[in-house]
């Protein structure tokens, strides 16, 4: 079984395609996997996996192993042009997310005033004031929204919740406006026999309805490009990424960035 990728609360830096480089913050178990979502192309793996021991990691412990890494890179002279919160599931889940997010940026401000804080979230916990009012905060709030029609993206992100669908994000997101950048994941296949592709006409014209609704900074597309827990999809081509970029941006007029 495909299982998580980041065995540590602080991890990288990496090169991030989309973000450049990276210091990634884990705000879920190092050993197991938290989600509201169950994500078909999670390169972190499926959620059957279970939530592991090490639980989540108090928010003492994410400034201290933070400031550590910080102080050492900047010691050192390495780059850093974002500080980035993925890792294996969702990090809004955390329970003090919001005090996490005012001591990384209260770091980043000591250490790497330049670098950006990018959160990168499945748009599930937008429901709650505090989570809001915490993602207004950071420079990069990248919402998730991998379709516009509540059926595909419910084969694709598999959520939780049975009350979550696209009918009631897409205002949530929309109350960010300008404030998020909203990242969708292009693929096609099949998984237990269905078919799934949100590459479709219709899909793309839902999202397109829906990135016109929202209004983000940005939208930034892309496909997949690692080993995926569900066995039978197709990564989307470049060639037709860019060709779906150009036709959001002529019909939106919002900037797109294809990875």
């Amino acid at each position: 079984m495909q299982t998580v990728l980041f065995h540590s609360t602080i991890f990288g830096p990496i090169h991030s395609r989309r973000l450049g480089v990276s210091l990634g913050i884990n705000l879920t178990p190092d050993d197991g996997k938290i989600c509201s979502f169950d994500c078909l192309y999670c390169e972190a793996g499926f959620n059957a996996q279970g939530p592991g021991t090490t639980g989540f990691p108090s928010r003492e412990r994410v400034a201290r192993l933070l400031e550590s890494r910080l102080k050492n890179m900047s010691a050192a002279g390495e780059p850093l042009d974002v500080i980035t919160f993925s890792g294996n599931g969702e990090p809004t889940l955390h329970p003090d997310f919001a005090g996490v997010i005012d001591d990384t940026l209260r770091l980043r401000d000591l250490y790497y005033p330049s670098a950006k804080v990018s959160v990168l979230s499945n748009s599930t916990r937008l429901d709650r004031p505090e989570v809001c009012e915490a993602l207004r905060k950071v420079d990069n709030n990248i919402l998730k929204l991998d379709s516009a029609i509540t059926p595909t993206m419910r084969l694709i992100d598999r959520p939780g919740s049975p009350a979550f669908t696209c009918e009631a994000v897409i205002p949530r997101l929309a109350s960010f406006g300008a404030d998020c950048i909203i990242q969708t994941m292009f693929l096609r296949g099949e998984h237990d026999g269905v078919k799934i592709d949100n590459t479709t006409p219709a899909e793309i014209d839902a999202l397109i309805e829906a990135y016109r609704t929202i209004r983000p900074r940005e939208v930034m597309i892309y496909s997949i490009d690692r080993k995926t827990p569900a066995e039978h999809l197709e990564k989307v081509s470049r060639e037709e990424l860019d060709r779906i970029a150009a036709r959001i941006v002529a019909e939106t007029g919002i900037p797109v960035q294809v990875a």
